[in-house]
């Protein structure tokens, strides 16, 4: 029996696009779908901070282009987001896969209690 792998059908931002969109100040809503602990701890510059999507979703507008990420995989808290905005009608989501782990390794900025400051790339 073959496993369906659901995340095939999600549109998918790299690091690179991401790090551009969030230089150029392009208008988009960058979501971290984490505790809010996590949140502190650690996040991407610009980010706003929603525990689960049916409690963050206020925030959100379906003209909104939107980039949602957690603490990349094994986390699912992110694409569950992605398929839940996706469900209400939201046409412009894309599904940052690597999240949090993938840009510290990037060496991209970081910001929060325990995002230590580098020069960024």
């Amino acid at each position: 029996m073959r496993s369906f792998d659901y995340r095939c059908s999600m549109r998918e931002i790299t690091r690179e696009v991401l790090k551009t969109k969030l230089d150029h100040k392009e208008d988009f809503k960058l979501v971290m779908v984490m505790p809010k602990e996590t949140y502190e701890a650690m996040h991407i510059p610009g980010s706003i901070y929603v525990e689960s999507i049916e409690d963050g979703i206020g925030k959100l507008h379906k003209e909104d282009e939107i980039v949602v990420y957690c603490t990349g995989r094994p986390c699912r808290n992110s694409e569950v987001a992605y398929r839940f905005l996706e469900a209400r009608g939201y046409p412009k989501i894309y599904y940052y896969a690597g999240g949090l782990p993938d840009w510290q390794a990037a060496g991209y900025p970081l910001e929060g209690r325990l995002a230590k400051t580098t020069t960024p790339k």
